[in-house]
């Protein structure tokens, strides 16, 4: 083999191993992002599916999926619900926007549907958001399963992007 061969053989398996990681399916993700309540009640509309509630809420997001870095499904006094936790950036805004807007409530989109809320009772420090949704309990599993394998496929693709 002469050394040229060689050498572009070696560059060719050089690419081909840093090539990014294949795109996640579509049947297989599920992307969360948190609208905050508008102030007058007005802003785009949202309506969860089963309580009725109707708000209305700033378009741009203040928590989306990149913020995201873990997805659990927990058992609290109330029930079970979804327990986000953010990056350190997003847990420092998160701070911010949740101490200066107390009584207002965060909508919860999974692929721009808005399926829970949370009403901002104080400062959030942690980092962790807990979320109740309007789905069956049987479904809640999956749909975990779902946003946590989108948050690691996200998450490894900004750490790519450095």
């Amino acid at each position: 083999m002469s050394p040229a061969r060689f050498l572009l053989g070696c560059a060719a398996a050089l690419l081909g191993a840093c090539a990014s990681a294949p795109p996640l399916p579509a049947e297989a993700r599920l992307t969360a992002r948190f609208h905050l309540e508008n102030q007058q009640g007005q802003g785009v509309p949202a309506k969860l599916p089963r309580s009725g509630i109707t708000l209305g809420l700033n378009p741009q997001p203040v928590v989306t999926e990149g913020d995201i870095i873990n997805v659990e499904l927990v058992q609290v006094d109330l029930g079970r619900c979804l327990m986000f936790q953010v990056s350190n950036s997003a847990a420092r805004d998160l701070y911010r926007m949740t101490g200066s807007n107390q009584g207002r409530r965060l909508v919860l989109f999974l692929d721009g549907v808005a399926l829970g809320v949370r009403r901002i009772d104080g400062p959030i420090t942690d980092g962790v958001l807990y979320c109740f949704v309007e789905v069956e309990d049987e479904a809640l599993p999956g749909l975990v399963e779902k946003l946590r394998r989108t948050t690691e496929h996200l998450q490894r693709e900004l750490r790519k992007k450095g």
